[in-house]
């Protein structure tokens, strides 16, 4: 067995990972590089493969930067099948609709002001395309055969709504190699979605160290934060801007902002805007899969009660639905994409308060580096928006407890879960975080551990039955 990197090797975003058994090609995940170039160059790169070689991919969840270049594989060669949970296969199709959406926009924008524009990277025919690969779903534990002697396994990562970790098995002759691609695991802070549960044994583990190098603030502190942010900026006549993941962050402010509504803590008047049609599709989704869900979310979902929805919060689903929201003058809250600020409609808001001194734009999820979130995160005084230079005047605020990322802790007990492998492979991270994971690794016995480059292949070694 083989395997090679062709994404997320020494950087966060674009997982993508080939692996070569039983005489075939399988990759685990296709995803878009996400930055400050998301919608272009770095992303219309050559793959570093054929993908008329690719046998079938094994995706891990839905989030762009796993599933985003499944439809440049596609327009590559490729037509084997893809391979998800029944989760995964549903959102993916809501998030590839909407970069092919946001692709589309940004062509047509970019014509507009010059000559030559290029051409979107890929259309919803291409997604359309895509998602008919999918015929093929995985269940948490079931064994899916890939070719003779090869067989995977899909594990729940507890990172959104189908996420899994997936452990390749190659059988040849009187010897075996495992390898577990981690996925992106999820934080035990919260009682949203059930647990991570990973495979007892493996030889090789790739896993994620997004968080590697350090741990989230309390998901209590955080609530307290975010309750105080609110109700200050409030005070002051000013409006909160929360740039959101559509997958699972959305479903966990709403959830949240529910239980708090029913508690009276909203002032009267006050709205809550939920700008984003591919959070309220997903939302939709996350309704069908009451099993996935851990403790009151289940319970509600179980006796058919909304856990999502209440009466002070308003979708924004159409264009006008979103100019509409800039008429209110009370008291409101802004939920919107993308939650980088590398596009969306929550551009178009911030756009508008990035000099309002009383209003407050909230993170409450990673930001990547080369973001325009990273650069507001970093305290920047002017960011570019939409081409102009505009002075940050707009507070600011990052809140960590609310990442559906594992933090050092939660990578630490996800591996102690397990034996020790002979090799530990660390990916989708910044170099400080991947660093930081290396150096405590030692501490619960995973001694042999590398960082690959891109593009890095290395033959991953065996044991006997």
């Amino acid at each position: 067995m083989r395997v090679s990197f062709h994404g997320a090797a020494r950087c966060v975003t674009g997982s993508c990972h080939l692996v070569e058994a039983g005489g075939k090609k399988f990759l685990v995940d296709c995803g878009m590089f996400q930055g400050r170039d998301d919608l272009g160059q770095e992303n219309s790169h050559p793959l570093g493969f054929d993908p008329r070689e690719i046998s079938a991919v094994l995706l891990t969840h839905a989030h762009l930067d796993h599933c985003g270049r499944l439809p440049l594989l596609l327009k590559g060669g490729f037509q084997g099948p893809i391979i998800a949970t029944p989760a995964t296969r549903d959102l993916t199709a809501i998030v590839l609709m909407d970069a092919a959406h946001i692709l589309q926009e940004h062509s047509e924008r970019q014509l507009r002001h010059h000559e030559h524009a290029p051409s979107p990277l890929y259309s919803l025919v291409d997604v359309f395309d895509t998602m008919r690969c999918f015929q093929n779903t995985a269940r948490y534990g079931e064994t899916i055969s890939l070719a003779p002697g090869v067989e995977a396994t899909f594990r729940n990562a507890g990172h959104i709504l189908g996420s899994a970790s997936v452990q390749i098995t190659e059988r040849a002759g009187n010897a075996r190699t495992r390898i577990l691609f981690s996925g992106d695991l999820g934080s035990s802070g919260r009682s949203f979605l059930l647990p991570s549960d990973p495979p007892s044994d493996s030889d090789v583990v790739v896993m994620e160290t997004t968080y590697g190098d350090r741990n989230h603030r309390s998901y209590t502190d955080s609530t307290a934060e975010l309750r105080s942010i609110i109700s200050e900026t409030f005070r002051k006549g000013g409006t909160v801007l929360i740039p959101t993941f559509a997958l699972e962050r959305t479903q966990e402010l709403l959830f949240l902002f529910r239980k708090w509504d029913l508690e009276g803590f909203f002032p009267e008047g006050s709205r809550i805007f939920l700008d984003s049609p591919m959070a309220i599709r997903s939302t939709d989704v996350f309704e069908r899969y009451a099993d996935a869900f851990d403790g009151e979310i289940k319970d509600l979902l179980a006796r058919q009660v909304d856990p999502f929805h209440f009466d002070r919060l308003t979708l924004a689903r159409s264009s006008d639905d979103s100019r509409r929201i800039n008429e209110f003058r009370g008291p409101a809250i802004i939920l919107a994409g993308s939650g980088m600020l590398s596009g969306g409609r929550m551009m178009f808001h911030i756009e508008r308060e990035i000099g309002n001194a009383r209003s407050t734009l909230a993170f409450v999820g990673y930001q990547s580096e080369g973001t325009l979130g990273r650069e507001i995160v970093d305290g920047a005084r002017t960011v570019k928006i939409f081409g102009q230079e505009r002075e940050v005047h707009i507070n600011r605020a990052m809140i960590n407890g609310f990442s559906a990322h594992g933090d050092q802790r939660d990578l630490l007990d996800w591996c102690r879960k397990m034996a020790v492998p002979e090799l530990s492979i660390l990916v989708h991270g910044e170099k400080r975080s991947m660093e930081g994971f290396r150096k405590v690794l030692p501490q619960i016995g995973w001694n042999q551990v590398i960082l690959p480059e891109m593009g890095e292949s290395r033959e991953l070694p065996s044991r006997p039955l």
